[in-house]
């Protein structure tokens, strides 16, 4: 089974039209469930997301999209947990050089645990913790 996770800015690139990375974001989307590939994503991740769409497109744009995802046999769902959760803090405090987010960190571990090598996201920071990036 071929699994891609997908962070807040690749959720965000795909629903919001004006996004610069929103073509390329919909085209890799598009092609990956094409080729029956599942999303991997995470409840931190969709924190982050809903929050964003509620700010930038409004409240029932984040509405469609979490009944979209959340619905969806193409999504998998990881739960962070108390102890992803302290993987992610050891990972938050130990990169000082990094501006990586505390959830950017629960989705290094997820993506290690899962032994994922990309995500679908336009965040650097998943570059900077060694892992490849859709669209490139």
């Amino acid at each position: 089974m071929r699994l891609l996770f997908v962070d807040t800015a690749g959720w965000m690139a795909c629903a919001d039209g004006s996004d610069l990375a929103h073509s390329p974001a919909v085209a890799v989307r598009d092609a990956w469930l094409e080729k029956g590939g599942l999303f991997v994503t995470s409840d931190y991740v969709a924190d982050e997301t809903l929050t964003l769409l509620r700010i930038r497109l409004g409240i029932d744009s984040a509405e469609t999209w979490w009944q979209q995802v959340n619905s969806s046999s193409r999504v998998r769902w990881e739960y962070v947990g108390p102890a992803r959760a302290d993987k992610a803090r050891e990972l938050f405090f130990r990169y000082r050089d990094k501006d990586f987010s505390f959830t950017d960190c629960t989705s290094f571990i997820l993506m290690r645990e899962l032994k994922l090598r990309e995500a679908l996201t336009t965040d650097h920071h998943f570059l900077q913790a060694g892992f490849g990036i859709k669209p490139g």
